[in-house]
């Protein structure tokens, strides 16, 4: 019998498919489902990703700045900020989830990132990195990931790439799956499932706000 898991405190995952393939949406619902209700998330917004405009309950914040509480928080840098000695601070700081879309502005190189992805286990670091370029990110990303969500990758060197990192038996990137469907690869427990579309942005919102809202106190 097999058992789905959700990522968690101690996890990486990366999330991987073209323009358009579903992979924002799908990391917008593991976003939804995850832990910040107990330490922060950080999303690292170089696209400028409307869909957390629409929020109130998400604070956006400067690279000055790693939130030790709960929430979900929006850091939007410019390519050329000075990304590397943030992530140092997070790393620092320990204990703060990131959700990084097209991290472009992030080196491929950068020592920051290699010690969040590699000890992101031990100092409860869990990261959700989406690409649509496996080629061009980190390979931390991919050799470090505990989950791979894997879309239509249109570059077969991509695909190549993911494919060495998972079993190709069971999930061949050159079939093509039914449209907003991915394979997601559990790698700890090595279980292959394909996932069904996520709910829509509004739904994924109404979650997030719900989870953010303050708890009222019981008198």
């Amino acid at each position: 019998m097999t058992d789905f898991r959700l990522p968690g405190l101690t996890h990486r995952t990366a999330i991987l498919g073209r323009t358009g393939s579903g992979k924002t949406r799908q990391a917008l619902w593991l976003l939804s489902t995850s832990p910040f209700d107990k330490q922060p998330f950080i999303v690292v917004d170089y696209k400028r990703e409307r869909f957390f405009d629409r929020s109130d309950r998400i604070k956006e914040i400067t690279l000055k700045q790693v939130p030790k509480e709960p929430g979900v928080y929006l850091l939007r840098p410019m390519p050329d900020d000075d990304i590397e000695t943030w992530l140092w601070k997070v790393w620092a700081q320990e204990n703060v989830g990131l959700y990084v879309d097209e991290g472009y502005g992030i080196d491929p190189r950068s020592s920051a990132l290699q010690a969040v992805l590699t000890q992101g286990r031990s100092k409860h670091l869990p990261v959700i990195y989406l690409s649509q370029r496996p080629s061009w990110i980190s390979r931390f990303v991919l050799s470090e990931a505990d989950f791979f969500s894997v879309f239509p990758l249109n570059d077969r060197f991509d695909r190549q790439r993911i494919q060495a990192l998972t079993p190709a038996e069971r999930m061949n990137l050159n079939n093509r799956l039914p449209d907003y469907h991915s394979y997601w690869y559990d790698v700890g427990k090595d279980q292959v499932f394909v996932m069904q579309p996520v709910p829509d942005d509004d739904e994924i919102l109404d979650r997030l706000e719900t989870r953010l809202a303050p708890k009222r106190r019981h008198l």
